[in-house]
């Protein structure tokens, strides 16, 4: 059936209940239990049904659905196999199951405001966790002003009008920068894309921390990468080939530091002992690596029972309020252990 066509009377036949408890479901009405309100919602979003996208979600009981998806990335496809997006998954998965819901990876990576207002209108899960902000900021902020039924895993921006909740990459960053520089390290590398709001945030940080030390910054030392290991290696690959010196360089990522430790021993530099590499994130694979990297550790568990918490929560308050989760400062051999 098409929006156009779709009748009340469609719903209730489909349903098998009446048109009048019906229409009492799809206005929230209390009069209606709520897993036949569930049920008539569902119902309504497969057939496209126009109602109001704000209506609370319900997302108590074992039916609810929550959809988890993944923005494109300053133009790039993000990968869902990203190491530190699988382990976030893991947790929204397990806080999922403990809160009785099912998770749901979706396929669509939204570009616009008409793919985002498409993902909400047309998707049949009861709340949706967009992993990433990308270059969606204010795109978000408009869907807000319509929509309740989502929220982000992200930094948090000035002026923002919808709930995120993600490390405070901007404390994590000046740690990050500030154990390198109490190292003895003096020309430290900077690799991310600082396009991307959390990234920029770890930037910020590792400017502050220079400016705290009162060591001078050099521009260039700042080297742009994806998040994926070629990105990162070339990245690498380019300082040296300029004749570019540095003692130390900060990934913005894990994977970003694994990539550096790597294209380093290729080019027989030595590490800790001529760079020193540092990560964010702690992947699980991070402390297995040789030398194993030390890292800003994030905790995708807890975020994840965060997420769905704030999600489901949301049904009773009608608003969530944005979180930073704390950050951890993970000492492993590729900084030295000094």
């Amino acid at each position: 059936m098409s929006s156009t066509r779709t009748r009340l009377e469609d719903l209730a036949s489909i349903a098998g209940v009446s048109i009048a408890t019906v229409s009492r479901a799809l206005n929230n009405s209390s009069a209606v239990n709520d897993e036949t309100k569930r049920r008539v919602w569902k119902i309504a979003r497969e057939h496209n049904y126009n109602f109001r996208p704000s209506m609370p979600a319900l997302l108590s009981g074992a039916a609810a659905t929550i959809a988890v998806v993944v923005p494109t990335l300053a133009g790039r496809q993000t990968e869902v196999s990203d190491p530190f997006f699988q382990e976030l998954i893991s947790g929204l998965s397990e806080a999922g199951r403990l809160a009785g819901c099912d998770v749901l990876i979706s396929y669509l990576a939204p570009k616009n405001q008409d793919d985002l207002a498409s993902i909400m209108t047309a998707n049949r899960a009861e709340g949706v966790i967009f992993l990433g902000q990308s270059f969606l900021h204010e795109r978000f902020n408009q869907l807000a002003e319509t929509e309740s039924r989502f929220i982000v895993w992200g930094a948090e921006i000035p002026g923002q009008k919808y709930c995120s909740i993600g490390s405070d990459n901007l404390r994590g960053g000046k740690r990050a920068t500030s154990h390198l520089l109490n190292l003895g390290r003096r020309r430290i590398a900077f690799v991310g894309d600082t396009s991307n709001p959390e990234i920029l945030q770890r930037y910020e940080g590792y400017i502050s921390a220079h400016r705290r030390a009162d060591i001078p910054l050099d521009a260039d030392l700042t080297l742009q990468s994806s998040f994926d290991v070629e990105s990162a290696e070339a990245a690498i690959s380019s300082l040296m080939e300029r004749g570019v010196t540095f003692d130390a360089v900060f990934g913005a990522n894990d994977l970003i530091a694994l990539a550096t430790i790597r294209s380093l021993l290729r080019e027989r530099v030595r590490v800790p002992d001529d760079v020193s590499v540092i990560g964010y994130d702690d992947l699980q694979l991070s402390a297995y690596g040789y030398p194993a990297l030390s890292t800003i550790s994030q905790d995708p568990a807890r975020a994840g029972r965060i997420l769905v918490a704030k999600l489901i929560a949301s049904v009773d308050t009608g608003s969530m309020r944005s979180e930073r989760l704390p950050t951890e400062l993970i000492v492993r051999e590729s900084c030295g252990l000094s």
